[in-house]
C-alpha cells in the first residue's frame, strides 16, 4: 500500500513519539498533532490540534491518506474518538488505525475496556478501512513508578498474577506496519510482550537491569488507590483500580504473535525494556 501522509495523533505521547520514527523508516510522510504549540515534532510537519475542537481536527485531516487514533487520557475518551472518527470519514481518509485495550468488550467490568469497545464498534460501523489495535498493559508504564523503583520497590494490588505486558516500541511498530501495508481491512490485532510475567519477575528482571535489588509488594486495591489519590483524578484512579482487578483475576495472561506476525520482529522481552530503560531507574534520574 502506498501511503502517503499519515496524521499521528498524540504525537508527544509514549506511543506516538515512537510510532513517528517507525513510520518515517517507511518512508511515508509524518504528520504529528499536538495540542501544545510549544512541542513540535522534529523531522515532521507539525499541526495543532485538540480532540475537543472539530474545527482544528477537519483542518489537521486535510489530505491526510490515513490516520493513527490514540486514545486520550480523559473521562469522555470513547466520544471524542468517536467524533475523530467521524471526522475522518468525512475528510476522505482512506484508513484508520484505532489504539483500543486488550480484552476491549462491551460487558467488561473494566470501564476502560467498555470504552474502547464502544468505539470499536463505531469505527465498524462507519464503512471506513480500519484496523484495531488493542495492547496489553504498557511496560513503559513502569517510569511513571520511577521514583519509588529508584528507592527499591514498587506496589501493585495484582498478586502473583502473570501479564502479556508489552513494549510500546512494538506498539508503534506493529501500527506503522498496519498504517503502510495491505491486508490489514477490518481486522483485529491483539498486541503482548512474547510471555506473560508477574510483577515479581519484572521487579527481577529491573534488578538485573540496574544491579539493585528491586522489589515488588503486592498490596490490597484499597491502599493502593489511597496512595495515588490526589495524584490521579478520581474517574482515572477507579479504572485504573478495575485495571488492576482484572489482571489479578488472571484475564491478560494470553500471548499473541501479531507482533512478529506484523512486524517480523520477536517482541521485546521485559529484559529488553529493562536494560534499555535502565538509567529511568536509578536515584540520579528520577529528580
Amino acid at each position: 500500500m502506498n501511503t502517503s501522509t499519515v496524521l499521528v495523533t498524540g504525537a508527544t505521547g509514549t506511543v506516538g513519539s515512537a510510532l513517528i520514527p517507525a513510520l518515517r523508516a517507511r518512508g511515508v510522510t509524518v504528520r504529528a498533532m499536538t495540542r501544545d504549540s510549544g512541542r513540535s515534532v522534529t523531522g515532521v510537519e507539525t499541526v495543532i490540534a485538540d480532540l475537543r475542537d472539530p474545527a482544528s481536527l477537519t483542518a489537521a485531516l486535510e489530505g491526510a491518506d490515513a490516520a493513527f487514533l490514540n486514545s486520550p487520557s480523559a473521562p469522555d475518551a470513547a466520544a471524542l474518538q468517536i467524533r475523530f472518527a467521524d471526522l475522518a470519514r468525512d475528510a476522505g481518509v482512506n484508513r484508520l488505525v484505532l489504539l483500543s485495550q486488550y480484552a476491549a468488550r462491551a460487558d467488561s467490568p473494566v470501564r476502560f475496556l467498555r470504552w474502547h469497545a464502544e468505539v470499536e464498534a463505531h469505527v465498524q460501523g462507519l464503512g471506513l478501512d480500519h484496523t484495531v489495535l488493542r495492547p496489553n498493559l504498557y511496560l513503559q508504564a513502569l517510569l511513571a513508578l520511577a521514583g519509588t523503583i529508584a528507592q527499591g520497590y514498587f506496589a501493585a494490588p495484582i498478586g502473583a498474577a502473570a501479564v502479556s505486558a508489552i513494549d510500546t516500541r512494538d506498539i508503534a511498530d506493529a501500527a506503522a506496519a498496519v498504517l503502510t501495508t495491505a491486508g490489514h481491512t477490518g481486522r483485529t490485532y491483539t498486541l503482548t510482550g512474547p510471555r506473560a510475567v508477574t510483577h515479581a519477575q519484572i521487579a527481577a528482571a529491573l534488578s538485573a537491569a540496574t544491579g539493585r535489588n528491586i522489589i515488588f509488594h503486592d498490596v490490597p486495591a484499597d491502599q493502593f488507590s489511597a496512595a495515588l489519590t490526589g495524584h490521579l483524578p478520581p474517574w482515572q484512579l477507579e479504572g485504573l483500580v478495575e485495571d488492576y482487578a482484572h489482571y489479578a483475576r488472571g484475564e491478560a495472561a494470553e500471548v499473541h504473535p501479531s507482533v512478529t506476525d506484523l512486524t517480523g520482529q520477536p517482541a521485546r522481552d521485559v529484559a529488553d525494556f529493562a536494560r534499555d530503560h535502565a538509567a529511568f531507574f536509578t536515584a540520579t534520574n528520577t529528580n
